[in-house]
C-alpha cells in the first residue's frame, strides 16, 4: 500500500534565488490567484509572524489575505512583498 503525503512548496523556498525563480515562473503563467497563493507560500516559508511584525498587519489578517479566493488590496500585497524583500519590476 502506497502512502502519500501533501506537498508543501514552502519547505523548498529556502533562498532568495529560489523564491525569485518560483515567483517569476508563477507570474509568467499569468494566473493572479496562483500568484497570490505563491506569495502566501513564500510568507509561510519566511514565517507569518515575522511578516506580521514587518508589515504591521496581524497574523490572522495575513492568513485571510492569502486564503483561496481572497482579493487583497494591492497595497497589502506590496507591504508583504516589501517585508519579504521582493521587488516587482516591469520589463518592456
Amino acid at each position: 500500500m502506497n502512502k502519500t503525503t501533501n506537498f508543501d512548496i514552502s519547505q523548498y523556498l529556502d533562498s532568495k534565488e529560489m523564491i525569485a525563480e518560483y515567483l517569476t515562473q508563477v507570474l509568467r503563467d499569468g494566473d493572479m490567484d496562483e500568484f497570490m497563493d505563491a506569495i502566501g507560500y513564500v510568507a509561510k516559508a519566511k514565517g507569518i509572524s515575522n511578516i506580521a511584525n514587518d508589515t504591521g498587519l496581524g497574523r490572522e489578517s495575513l492568513y485571510k489575505t492569502f486564503k483561496k479566493g481572497a482579493k487583497p488590496k494591492f497595497d497589502t500585497v506590496l507591504k508583504v512583498l516589501n517585508a519579504l524583500d521582493i521587488k516587482l519590476q516591469a520589463v518592456a
